[in-house]
């Protein structure tokens, strides 16, 4: 059976980190917008401040799964073997890991409860990790594997085509076209 590794955020779910920025700042954020790679760097210089309030919030509290993650995820674990990995640590600490690291786990288990919590994975290095598939928002959590989607993100879209096919990977803009790529690959092996 072929292994896919699944990343959590801005894969699985955005969760309400974009909601506890803009009651911080007190502003709306369009994020598509920022041209930042880490949300965190619409507070630089206020990280203490942010994390004074913050850092023991639930990131993922009524935070829902993105379109089509349940459906989509649930048909591909009938035929894949599919792993959770994720970090729970934040740069510059301004979210406390431990109870990052809980929220996720409960997140995960309530919400897609047919994937067992043994295969959820909780790293901050996913290169150590070989899977056939890999499905992440991040070029670097797509080394190691022969199947390479790149979950379409806010924090991706400079990424060019030509880079992509360089270096074989294949955009992916919701879960359904996960699935259909997926389909794709399953009738050319």
């Amino acid at each position: 059976m072929k292994t896919i590794m699944v990343d959590m955020d801005n894969v699985i779910t955005d969760g309400i980190f974009n909601d506890f920025l803009e009651e911080f700042l007190g502003e709306k954020i369009d994020i598509n917008s920022s041209k930042v790679y880490y949300r965190q760097e619409l507070i630089k210089g206020r990280e203490d401040e942010f994390k004074q309030i913050y850092q023991y919030r639930n990131l993922y509290e009524d935070a829902p799964l993105l379109d089509g993650c349940y459906e989509v995820l649930k048909k591909l674990n009938n035929k894949y073997d599919i792993y959770i990995v994720t970090s729970y640590i934040w740069e510059k600490d301004i979210i406390s890991a431990e109870e990052n690291l809980k929220n996720k786990f409960q997140y995960l288990q309530q919400k897609l409860p047919f994937i067992n919590s043994s295969k959820y994975i909780f790293t901050q290095n996913k290169k150590i990790m070989n899977f056939d598939i890999r499905i992440d928002d991040r070029l670097s959590g797509l080394e190691n594997s022969n199947i390479k989607l790149l979950f379409d993100s806010w924090s991706n879209t400079t990424i060019t085509n030509e880079e992509l096919k360089k270096n074989n990977i294949i955009r992916v803009k919701d879960w359904y076209d996960v699935e259909n790529v997926l389909k794709e690959i399953d009738t050319e092996d």
